[in-house]
């Protein structure tokens, strides 16, 4: 520690001369212009078009919107650098800016890079791994980071024959962190070749993906941890009781993930399929969506509203699920209509038939049929069925349309549908009055 300051005290008497004082002013400058530059190139039009593009063209573009200010940091710190040298004053902090500027952009652009690869899945955490690098490498430059590494290592505690430091922390976090990343990379690779065999099922690829994606980062997890240097047996005991502890936690997690496997493996969900939850096949579409995505521990249906309802994947295995799609898209709708006895029943199944010649989406094979199914207190049960291909295009919308097609046939020929009646007798006795 006492050497930490000891740099950190030479190191800011050596700016408190004039020459150093013009070089911090020109760098503080050049910073703030680039910053400036970067803002206004980014708040463009076309800038923000590119952004929501996909492509080679458009992936250059960003990655050059990204380092637009570091660039010009470079430029700038570099063109006032080749004054000083050439006026042959001392220029050492513009020099040593020069280097940090260039491993900003260098880091910067390689995040970039890995952010692509992993299919922006660090996307939001660009800048703090960057700044973090950058640091890192700038106490290394500086001659900062020994010294920092050895007041860490004097900060800690003894457990048992082990000691644990502040930098011993770090160091397992940051290697960790890089075994996760190198995983995640071999997941995201491993994900795109399944994606791209037509040979195998759909659910079949997202399983085995999601299977890799699992596997691989527990395995990078235990290798960082072994190359941090620290000892996995010693861990047997304390991790044995947070193994029961996380048993009974987390239970329902586990249940899920397990019931994402089943669903993935036996392909009764897959992404795409149209579901509801609740109801009667072909009578209600209480929560009646599409599946958009499989994940480990749900599901996400979107509805017609627009809505995307995160499943649980024990509900789809523990519960009934009506699965529109499974093995084929059509599904019979039924629509109950009720008729006077005043009216002929004949005439009214033939206007059902004939309200449903008109609609689109309604199957001519299997054609629609009506049925009259049975007698009411108060008029004829009849009903109209027919068959439709395309529920996801939505099943109310059907049924609304032959509901009004219905309504119209039935006025245009005299056909009444009646209201519930009740008759209430009174009957008063003389010695009542």
């Amino acid at each position: 520690m006492q050497e930490l300051l000891r740099n950190i005290g030479h190191s800011l008497q050596a700016l408190l001369t004039t020459a150093s004082m013009v070089q911090i002013v020109a760098v503080a400058i050049a910073i703030l212009l680039s910053w400036w530059f970067g803002k206004q190139v980014r708040n463009t039009e076309r800038a923000r078009s590119t952004l929501i593009q996909s492509g080679l063209q458009a992936r250059l573009t960003e990655a050059l919107l990204i380092s637009s200010p570091h660039l010009a940091a470079l430029v700038l710190i570099s063109a006032f650098g080749g004054v000083l040298h050439a006026l042959k004053t001392d220029s050492h902090l513009v020099d040593l800016s020069i280097t940090l500027a260039g491993l900003m952009l260098i880091i910067r652009v390689v995040v970039y890079l890995v952010r692509l690869s992993l299919g922006n899945r660090t996307k939001g955490w660009g800048n703090t791994i960057t700044l973090t690098a950058w640091t890192l490498l700038t106490l290394h430059v500086l001659g900062w980071f020994d010294p920092l590494v050895q007041a860490l290592d004097s900060v800690g505690i003894k457990a048992g024959t082990t000691r644990i430091t502040l930098w011993s922390v770090l160091k397992i976090l940051f290697t960790v962190g890089a075994f996760v990343l190198i995983g995640v990379w071999l997941a995201r690779w491993i994900e795109r070749r399944l994606m791209s065999m037509q040979g195998l099922a759909l659910s079949m690829r997202i399983g085995i993906a999601k299977f890799a994606q699992f596997l691989l980062v527990a395995l990078s997890v235990m290798l960082g941890l072994n190359a941090s240097g620290l000892d996995l047996t010693t861990l047997t005991v304390f991790t044995g009781a947070i193994g029961i502890g996380l048993g009974f936690g987390l239970q329902a997690i586990a249940a899920n993930f397990v019931s994402g496997f089943v669903l993935l493996m036996d392909r009764s969900i897959k992404p795409g399929d149209v579901i509801s939850f609740t109801g009667v096949s072909g009578t209600t579409t209480e929560g009646f969506g599409w599946v958009q995505e499989l994940r480990g521990r749900y599901i996400v249906v979107r509805d017609r509203d627009g809505v995307e309802t995160l499943v649980p994947n024990q509900h789809l295995i523990t519960n009934p699920v009506i699965n529109w799609s499974y093995t084929d898209p059509r599904v019979r709708l039924k629509l109950p209509v009720r008729v006077s006895y005043k009216n002929d029943p004949e005439i009214a199944l033939a206007l059902l038939l004939k309200a449903a010649e008109g609609q689109k989406r309604i199957l001519r094979d299997p054609a629609p049929v009506s049925r009259m199914m049975g007698f009411n207190d108060y008029g004829f049960d009849l009903e109209l069925r027919f068959w439709i291909a395309d529920p996801q295009e939505g099943v109310n919308n059907v049924r609304s349309d032959v509901n009004r097609a219905i309504w119209r046939e039935f006025s245009q020929h005299g056909i009444a549908i009646p209201v519930a009646q009740r008759e209430v007798i009174l009957e008063m006795k003389r010695g009542d009055e």
